[in-house]
């Protein structure tokens, strides 16, 4: 066990307390735009199904219900352009699945996860967590010929550069793993959230023509429904993969609450929420952007997904630091990875009242 934990690296979060702290200590209140947690309401239909489920005395189905099963497949079908027979399975959340991804997959010591040069720290965690080599890489050519490379993530909406994979891209990334037998997985958990273009599935039939062979994408209704609390989300993609997927959680017990499941297939099935949600978070991102670029901020990416990826060309750590005197509180980009020393992510989750505050201190 101390091996294993000596092996992880420091939890990023704790390391930012004493910027929370110096923030927090603004005659006005902090300002968090750190973490990225919603703070808007759950909707009220998706409420009403999980009291209406509550009486749930019996265990769930790991797969889960028939009609979650449906809403999945459907919702894939309408979002992400998806037309072939899909393999769907819910999840506890997604940070749960991607830190155990590696391992349920079969990943082991002596084998390589390749991931993004910048992005979501649990990436690394868990090729960490299976014993594997981590490699950081946004191109495949940077990867070179190692047959060692047995899982390759992608991120498009990027977490944290709000960056958009487009569909040519995607192709070749699926084409290179299915000719070295590599199983690629596609963090899609902020393709609702695209604001300057729209983002695209790995499953839409331009990137794998209805074949999702060794292709798994992995959503979340945290952002797209505000169901963080909830820890709701899904996979699709390549039946076999999703099967033995199954099979696994199945042994190991990972299984998705009966309210919860309840709670999904309404949110799947509704759009109009997801459509307020996004006017909230996009005037939300017009101010911020406004206020961060009048401040001397440059912008990058951040053309879709739940933050502004910003930068003054200095160290992130300084940056964290100023904007805590003013009680923000952002996250650093060396969090994400080495590459991103000098920006800080700036997310949007925070209300209207909180926006307006840090508008009014950045200006």
């Amino acid at each position: 066990m101390s091996a294993l934990a000596s092996a992880l690296p420091d939890f990023p979060w704790d390391l930012l307390e004493p910027a929370k702290a110096k923030a927090a200590a603004h005659p006005g209140g902090i300002v968090d735009l750190s973490v990225g947690t919603p703070v808007d309401p759950v909707p009220p239909l998706i409420r009403r199904a999980l009291a209406d489920a509550s009486d749930a005395p019996g265990y769930p189905l790991t797969a889960g219900t028939p009609a979650l099963r449906a809403a999945i497949a459907g919702w894939i079908g309408r979002a992400c352009g998806a037309s072939g027979e899909l393999g769907v399975l819910p999840t506890i959340g997604s940070k749960e699945l991607v830190a155990w991804l590696p391992t349920l997959l079969g990943v082991r010591p002596g084998d390589v996860v390749a991931i993004p040069s910048v992005c979501y720290p649990t990436y690394e965690v868990g090729a960490l967590l299976a014993g594997a080599t981590v490699v950081r890489s946004d191109s495949l050519t940077g990867l070179g010929p190692n047959p060692r490379i047995k899982l390759i993530w992608i991120n498009s909406p990027s977490n944290p550069t709000g960056k958009v994979l487009p569909v040519d891209h995607l192709r070749k990334v699926v084409s290179w793993a299915r000719e070295r037998g590599v199983t690629v997985v596609s963090d899609e958990c902020y393709l609702a959230l695209g604001w300057e273009t729209r983002p695209v599935s790995v499953l839409d039939d331009r990137v794998t023509d209805g074949d999702y062979t060794g292709v798994i994408a992995v959503h979340s209704l945290s952002k797209r429904s505000n169901l963080a609390g909830y820890r709701a989300g899904f996979l699709g993609g390549d039946p076999a993969l999703i099967a033995r997927l199954l099979e696994v959680r199945k042994h190991a017990g990972m299984i998705v609450p009966a309210p919860i499941q309840a709670a999904m297939i309404a949110a799947l099935g509704d759009e109009e929420h997801v459509g307020h949600q996004r006017e909230r978070y996009s005037a939300r991102r017009d101010v911020l952007r406004t206020a961060l670029t009048k401040a001397g901020f440059k912008i990058s990416h951040s053309e879709a997904g739940l933050y502004l990826w910003a930068t003054r060309a200095e160290d992130c750590w300084k940056t964290v630091g100023d904007l805590a005197e003013l009680g923000i509180l952002a996250a650093p980009g060396a969090f994400y990875g080495p590459a991103a020393a000098q920006h800080v992510r700036v997310a949007l989750t925070a209300t209207d009242e909180r926006v307006a505050a840090a508008v009014a201190r950045l200006t």
